[in-house]
């Protein structure tokens, strides 16, 4: 590696170039409806700690089963409220029994005087449960009601089985982005895919979002077969599946494969990043993929085993790499990649537009 760059040599090649737009300090924008949590891991009258870039904040299943978020520690020692108890619809402090309710107003001190003014309350956050998840609106409050809510298309329709994903992967949120945005790296995946070459068939844009379509030839493995013959209908052969739709309408993402004269889904996929800490170099990706349930009855569910082995293995190899991305970047204390293809041009334009400088 060449270790004695001059000045004008980093320009040249990128390095120095826009490093005030340097995409990897660039946060994801918080006013946006996102999943922090699976909806299985809140239990009733249970705490649960989560955080997003950086700010702790803790989830609260009542015996009601309503949810609700507050910020994450109690304003008189700082003590994290995820350690409380659930007591009713209201949340007590573990250290002292201060208690909040799902507003975050201070409810009550055990021991206060009387004529002593009760302290303000903590900062709570917009919360809906959908779709197995618990999302919510980490941004300004107030537009929690005029930003759409997430459309998951299919989560709900009894002709797919949803396959749910919850994986933290150690590197910004944007290596994750372009790693699905660009099929050109299937080479990296050839022990499960096989012998298969994608080409870019047609990408578009808009103010909010990017979009590209493939379409994949060569000799695919049997088990990537396999995989999709799930979601296959019976006129259709394996041929058929060559057209993948992948759009990032910001912040989140989709993967849809259908036939090249159906507009019928064979899978589907939604994902979502979520930062972790204050840097965001962390993040928590959850994620939903929607199979097709074929004509025949149990096949899916005789399938499923090894569906999850397969889409597993392809992502322990796409964190490698994006992991990866993220040490040389450490390393390197910058942006080196040279990126050159036109489509990961655009979608990188959209990260930096969209989303918030951060302050490090």
């Amino acid at each position: 590696m060449k270790t004695n760059w001059k000045t004008d040599e980093l320009v040249e090649h990128g390095h120095y170039k826009n490093q005030e737009l340097d995409l990897r300090r660039i946060g994801l924008n918080p006013n946006f409806w996102y999943p922090i949590a699976q909806s299985k891991d809140v239990k009733k009258e249970k705490t649960y700690g989560v955080t997003f870039g950086g700010e702790p904040i803790v989830l609260i299943r009542t015996k009601s089963n309503h949810v609700f978020a507050l910020e994450d520690r109690c304003i008189h020692r700082q003590i994290p409220l995820s350690q409380g108890v659930v007591c009713g619809s209201k949340l007590k402090c573990t250290y002292h029994g201060w208690t909040y309710d799902e507003t975050g107003k201070l409810a009550g001190v055990p021991y206060l005087p009387q004529g002593i003014p009760i302290p303000k309350g903590v900062k709570s956050y917009p919360c809906r449960e959908a779709y197995n998840h618990i999302f919510i609106f980490p941004g300004v409050a107030e537009l929690a009601k005029t930003v759409p809510f997430p459309e998951i298309e299919n989560s709900t329709n009894n002709d797919y089985k949803t396959m749910y994903f919850s994986r933290r992967v150690n590197c910004h949120y944007s290596f994750l982005l372009e790693n699905l945005m660009d099929m050109n790296h299937q080479f990296l995946h050839r022990r499960l895919m096989g012998k298969v070459k994608p080409s870019l068939i047609e990408n578009s844009q808009g103010d909010n979002w990017v979009e590209a379509k493939y379409k994949f030839k060569g000799e695919p493995h049997p088990t990537a077969h396999l995989v999709l013959a799930a979601g296959r209908n019976k006129e259709e052969t394996a041929t058929d599946f060559d057209i993948m739709t992948i759009r990032t309408e910001y912040p989140y993402q989709t993967l849809t494969v259908c036939g090249p004269n159906s507009s019928l889904p064979a899978l589907k996929l939604w994902v979502s990043y979520i930062p972790v800490d204050k840097e965001q170099k962390i993040n928590h990706s959850f994620g939903m993929l929607m199979i097709r349930r074929p004509k025949i009855p149990g096949l899916l569910t005789l399938l499923w085993p090894l569906m999850r082995y397969f889409t597993g293995e392809i992502f322990a190899e796409d964190k490698m790499a994006v992991e990866t991305e993220q040490k040389a970047y450490d390393m390197q204390g910058g942006d080196w990649n040279q990126e050159i293809f036109p489509l990961l041009l655009d979608v990188r334009e959209l990260l930096r537009t969209k989303g918030i400088p951060l302050n490090q």
